[in-house]
């Protein structure tokens, strides 16, 4: 069903040569509001491959999101904030709201002499178009440049295309042409100059202006459509009578423009119909460029509140941001890592002793306790039922501890003698070491610096163990944490249909998600640290091999126990903690006949001899 809706958006929302491009055989995303190519971005959730498949290229592999942060949520991490930009007073509102910073007007060098003319409405956009061509000729037979602003790449090619058919020379800037931009950007200023560009040239170019331009009138700027936003017209009519130089502003709109459509331009229609205008007529009122206006007010509005209904949204992600990085700086700095670790212990072993007091199952939670600390506790079914729970988690991590810190201190004496050959023999050019370490299910290399590990006997090997797999398995569980809130925040949006606010909701499920995926990592980090151990051959001389710093690698991590198993067929490597308790797929397996038993009735006692119903003890659902 994923698939079948990405493929229905792929056809029916995005638009080549508007949202995106086809370049080199690759799709690529084209910026709305500056209409450059964003290079390397991809949409996510396979509505990229979708537009692939529809397109006909190559279909590239699926991303998926490891990080998330909104640019609201990323601005407010600065300590002070501050901008300059021609076009911030329309957006003073927002300002203030999201950052609470104020908006100054600062008077321009040289005095405006740039004359900016009410819009030309027309019927069509075929008329529209046609009045363009016929504006632009009208403008290089006076010997002024024009630039010819655009919304999408579509446009800006339908215009080339009529202007070849009238033999006028011009250049073409948008996505495709980028390569070419400064080039065009240096001839656009020429006299009889004619450029078509999309928002590109919108924002941030400067347009010097050739020998007798400025007598001529300056540069002309001819707007093909209004765009949802004031700012980016603003920023169109900004590039001419620049530094007090003249020029002129003119923007032509159809009452089939997307902008125009939404915002009732029927009603334009009919009362241009009842006062019998004609095809390629035209309405220039200052009236109608208000209307304009207003419209755009609404839309910018209505994307605020978007805006802002996102950034509610991501203050909810924001505060489980902080907690998973923090945790992730400890580990990777090696800064009160030793305490998170206390605390994972603590988590494990309250959870433990809180859900075996619910089901009152002495058996199951002793399997739980080795299961996730790898020992057989002394807490009897008696003291579970009866001493309360803060003892009991007390007690239980003690044992753990105790565990876990007599099997880091066998290891280090194990791995001690073998990383001091290694500086013996091969010398002091070596400075990492890399130790791979398994628990059966996974593996991971432990890379530890070779002089620390001689300094400290062996311990900074068990340091470099935890940096590594407590990095490696946040990594994993914040990955799928993130495409879990934001299918979280999809589904959410039919409570309104309840009479309830969506947002609350998320902010209950996203606690106890977040609450889980936390308990979940503390889970795999002990359980992992108390089963783990170094493959018996890897700790002879020469198997340690010197190690170079690198990111962590997920895809190095393997999670089935058979890999192992099948890596030490023929003499492989045998484990300290687990030397027979796998099997080697490689041997030919004899299969037993099935044999069915009598079948136990659910009220009948349970065959395990507990004296329990069956239903309430191994018959359990």
């Amino acid at each position: 069903i994923h698939t079948v809706q990405q493929l229905l958006k792929a056809y029916t929302l995005f638009d080549i040569d508007i949202e995106y491009v086809v370049m080199d055989g690759q799709v690529k995303i084209v910026d709305e509001q500056t209409g450059r190519i964003l290079d390397g971005r991809r949409y996510s959730d396979g509505l990229h491959q979708a537009i692939e498949a529809k397109e006909n290229v190559k279909i590239e592999a699926a991303t998926q999101t490891y990080a998330t942060i909104t640019l609201q949520n990323y601005f407010r991490m600065y300590h002070k904030l501050a901008g300059m930009t021609g076009t911030a007073e329309t957006e003073a509102a927002e300002l203030w709201d999201i950052y609470k910073l104020d908006v100054v007007t600062i008077p321009t060098n040289l005095p405006v002499t740039r004359k900016d003319t009410q819009d030309l409405v027309y019927k069509t956009k075929r008329e529209k178009y046609k009045a363009v061509i016929e504006e632009i000729e009208k403008m290089r037979n006076a010997g002024r440049p024009i630039l010819v602003g655009t919304t999408s790449v579509e446009v800006s090619e339908l215009l080339s295309r009529m202007l070849k058919q009238k033999t006028i020379p011009h250049n073409v800037l948008n996505a495709k042409q980028h390569a070419r931009e400064a080039q065009v950007v240096a001839e656009a200023g020429l006299a009889a100059a004619v450029t078509i560009a999309t928002n590109m040239a919108g924002r941030g170019t400067d347009i010097k202006l050739g020998p007798g331009v400025v007598n001529a009138g300056g540069l002309a700027i001819l707007g093909t459509e209004r765009h949802e936003s004031r700012r980016v017209d603003r920023q169109l009519r900004g590039r001419a009578g620049r530094q007090g130089d003249p020029g002129t502003s003119q923007f032509f709109v159809s009452l089939e423009d997307d902008l125009m459509r939404m915002f009732g331009s029927e009603r334009i229609a009919s009362l241009m119909d009842r006062m019998g205008y004609k095809e390629g007529e035209v309405i220039q009122h200052s009236m109608i460029s208000k209307s304009i206006e207003r419209a755009q007010k609404k839309v910018e509005e209505n994307n605020f509140g978007i805006r802002k209904r996102l950034l509610e949204y991501d203050d909810v992600m924001n505060k489980q941001r902080t907690v998973v990085y923090g945790k992730r700086n400890h580990a990777l700095f090696g800064e009160r890592l030793a305490l998170d670790l206390d605390n994972a212990f603590y988590s494990v072993a309250e959870g433990l002793i809180l859900s075996s007091k619910e089901t009152n199952d002495h058996e199951d939670f002793k399997l739980g306790v080795i299961m996730n600390f790898g020992i057989d506790t002394s807490i009897t079914a008696e003291e579970l039922d009866k001493s309360d729970l803060h003892s009991l988690s007390n007690r239980l991590y003690e044992e753990a501890k105790t565990h876990y810190n007599h099997k880091t201190k066998l290891m280090n004496q194990q791995t001690f003698p073998v990383i001091k050959n290694i500086r013996r023999e091969q010398g002091s050019h070596i400075e990492n070491v890399a130790v791979p370490f398994t628990d059966g299910k996974k593996a991971i290399q432990a890379l530890a610096n070779l002089n620390k590990t001689i300094e400290t006997e062996g311990a900074e090997l068990t340091n470099a163990l935890e940096r590594n797999i407590t990095l490696a398995l946040i990594d994993d569980a914040w990955k799928e944490h993130l495409r879990a809130m934001d299918d979280l925040r999809h589904s959410v949006q039919t409570a309104g249909y309840e009479q309830k606010d969506p947002l609350v909701i998320y902010k209950i499920e996203a606690f106890n998600a977040f609450k889980q995926m936390d308990d979940e990592v503390n889970k795999d980090i002990v359980s992992f640290l108390c089963h783990c151990a170094i493959p018996v051959e890897q700790t002879q001389r020469g198997q340690i091999k010197e190690g170079r710093e690198q990111k962590t690698d997920m895809s190095k991590m393997r999670q089935r126990k058979e890999e192992f198993a099948g890596a030490s067929a023929g003499g492989g490597p045998e484990y300290f903690s687990q030397e027979n308790d796998y099997n080697d797929p490689s041997e030919p397996v004899k299969r037993e006949p099935i044999k069915v038993g009598p079948k136990v009735g659910r009220n009948d006692p349970c065959p395990c001899g507990s004296g329990k119903k069956f239903k309430q003890c191994h018959g359990k659902e």
